[in-house]
């Protein structure tokens, strides 16, 4: 459904000396950089993947994300997506992907969402009657009909974020480009919001590739992780073998008596209980001496938490970077 190839992008940025004289000189003999935001990625995303597209600020996610749907041109290599060029434009590309931005949006600001609804029917268009059944669809999905005819400028943001993605889904496109879609929604419309994307990809076998700082995000969506720092693939793999890389070992959650598990080295996890970390090979030990000491204690094993795993990564893929 995705293949790039040794995709590059380079921005030439203008550079001046500061103050009236360096502007003045600036404007005779401009002077510039090359900033080169994707280096050369290698990337295949199969029918109906669902994959997390991660890296730190700067790593050039939303760039990378630019190209794969035509609004940028690569400097160098080549992507085709659904099986087009995406800088082509091509009408039946148009029709294959959509582009959802948690910061910014296509709705008609004084007009309820539908008016969005028909003027979307019109640019692709869609059969009336397939149109309607998807409107329906989407609005079940996403529990518009409370909101659905108010001016989009009178809903909160949560609202507008759900009818966004309404309109961005009413062609049915194969490919999902989701970039920060949960961004300052509060955690009910979250849920809301994660939960529709994965029926949409289950029910219509739809591909989805998602950027996000939010792994609350990342774990109820994605089966495969990307990450990328400074335009550069670092990793490529399913979860578990994110966390076998870059993970510290398992992590152990005791509910019970803290004196107890005195010189064990647990720490209290926030939420009454205690937690540790230990390799996984020390897993079965540290068992067998929680339960000694405290025989009806509530005990879970579990992998250290995303977010954790994710910023020892973002740490490993700098330091590469610094070595290479």
């Amino acid at each position: 459904m995705i293949e790039a190839h040794a995709l590059r992008k380079v921005f030439r940025v203008p550079e001046k000396d500061p103050g009236l004289l360096g502007s003045l000189r600036s404007i005779v003999r401009r002077r510039t950089r090359d900033v080169v935001a994707v280096d050369g990625i290698d990337l295949t995303v199969a029918p109906g993947e669902r994959i997390g597209f991660l890296g730190p600020n700067g790593a050039g996610k939303t760039t990378t994300l630019k190209m794969l749907t035509g609004l940028l041109h690569p400097t160098s290599g080549s992507c085709r997506v659904a099986g087009h060029r995406p800088q082509d434009r091509a009408p039946d590309f148009l029709r294959a992907v959509t582009l959802v931005m948690g910061q910014k949006q296509q709705l008609m600001w004084d007009l309820p969402a539908p008016e969005t609804f028909l003027l979307n029917r019109a640019l692709f268009d869609l059969d009336r009657a397939a149109w309607a059944q998807t409107v329906d669809e989407l609005v079940t999905l996403l529990e518009l009909a409370p909101f659905l005819n108010r001016p989009v400028r009178t809903l909160s943001l949560g609202e507008r974020m759900r009818c966004e993605l309404a309109a961005a889904l009413l062609h049915r496109p194969r490919v999902l480009f989701l970039d920060e879609p949960t961004i300052g929604l509060d955690v009910e419309i979250q849920a809301t919001v994660r939960r529709f994307v994965r029926t949409w990809n289950e029910t219509h076998g739809a591909t989805v590739v998602l950027t996000s700082h939010d792994m609350n995000d990342v774990s109820a969506l994605a089966d495969r992780i990307v990450i990328i720092d400074v335009g550069v693939l670092r990793f490529d793999g399913s979860i578990g073998e994110l966390h076998q890389r870059f993970g510290t070992g398992r992590r152990i959650l005791v509910r019970g008596d803290g004196q107890a598990l005195a010189g064990l080295e647990f720490a209290p996890d926030g939420s009454g209980g205690w937690q540790r970390t230990v390799p996984a090979s020390a897993v079965n030990p540290m068992l067998q001496e929680v339960l000694h000491r405290l025989p009806s204690a509530e005990v879970t094993v579990a992998d250290p938490p995303l977010e954790e795993v994710l910023t020892r990564a973002f740490g490993e893929v700098r330091q590469q970077r610094s070595a290479g």
